[in-house]
């Protein structure tokens, strides 16, 4: 897989978005099949691989972690922090105050069995904590060797501007896919300007841009978070069909598939932008990362545009709450 390079990271050009493995989907990918998982993906030269200490939380870290441990010197791992974490493994809160986050970066360290994070990320603005504040915390476990490069995620541009001033920002993180394309009005000038990499979150819309999600089906387990995804009653699914039928007619004509369509066009927005889809078999990753060798010409990309401007995609894409974590 060719890679794609941005400030201090030369990255493949599919990462792999391990949330999914162990949280947010439903019932836990089996132990062993989630680590062949990862290790397909870094056979198949993949090398960004994303967690978070929320995503469990704290047991999809030690899953990446067990994971990569053989390969780890071939691999990048980006974790995050910044989410207060009760007695209970409950998530209650913000907390990204300097000392929070020295103890998260060791404790993260562990489960991840390395010596550094390649790339840490503030998971959620932290309005109670200013921003020179966190980017100072990040300096500092740079400077330890604890950590090679500072990230955020869902900031605002004023957030980013601000923390980039203390510590260079290498990349940020933000929900970026065909039907939810925000970044490329609030934060697309922002990246060219400061040379920050755009890794996009959720960029096959949660599973929807795939085509596997089908009528009718609902998400009633309660570890999924689509669940209380407004985009995803099943009024909202009904009527945003028209965009997988879209995609797969396009991808008939292409000789690929749903998910590669919409990776593809993604991969074809900037050269410094990186999707991380999730995947929970390696069935996914057989259909996920040929998209880095399809080729949209300009009248493909033409046609996704405009086809994707006539549809009136229902519904938001976020819970409330989620969505209200936002720093906007």
């Amino acid at each position: 897989m060719y890679t794609r390079k941005r400030s201090n990271l030369d990255v493949s050009a599919i990462g792999l978005g391990c949330m999914g493995l162990s949280f947010g989907l439903g019932p836990a990918t089996d132990r062993t099949e989630a680590i062949r998982v990862i290790r397909t993906a870094a056979d198949r030269g993949v090398t960004l691989f994303d967690t978070a200490e929320g995503y469990g939380p704290f047991t999809n870290e030690e899953l990446v972690g067990e994971a990569l441990q053989p390969v780890r010197e071939e691999v990048l791992i980006c974790t995050k922090f910044g989410f207060k974490i009760d007695d209970q493994g409950q998530i209650v809160g913000l907390d990204s105050r300097p000392d929070h986050i020295q103890d998260v970066v060791d404790a993260s360290l562990k489960r991840l069995r390395t010596d550094h994070i390649d790339l840490l990320y503030q998971h959620r603005v932290d309005p109670a904590v200013p921003i020179e504040e966190v980017a100072g915390a990040v300096m500092d476990l740079i400077g330890a060797g604890k950590i090679r490069n500072f990230g955020l995620s869902e900031a605002s541009v004023a957030n980013i501007r601000r923390a980039h001033a203390v510590q260079p920002v290498t990349a940020i993180q933000d929900h970026y896919s065909l039907w939810m394309r925000e970044p490329e009005t609030t934060k697309f000038a922002l990246c060219e300007e400061l040379g920050i990499g755009l890794v996009a979150w959720g960029p096959l819309g949660q599973g929807f841009l795939t085509g596997a999600i089908t009528r009718g089906m609902t998400f009633d387990d309660p570890n999924d978070l689509r669940r209380d995804f407004p985009r995803f009653t099943p009024e909202a699914l009904e009527a945003n069909f028209k965009v997988v039928d879209f995609l797969k007619d396009l991808a008939t004509r292409k000789n690929s598939s749903p998910a590669q369509i919409a990776l593809a066009w993604l991969l074809a927005q900037q050269p410094w932008i990186v999707p991380i889809p999730g995947g929970t078999r390696v069935a996914h990753l057989d259909d996920n990362l040929p998209a880095a060798d399809l080729k949209l010409t300009e009248d493909d990309l033409r046609e996704i545009n405009d086809a994707f401007a006539t549809i009136d995609i229902q519904g938001a894409p976020l819970s409330e709450g989620l969505d209200a974590a936002i720093d906007r």
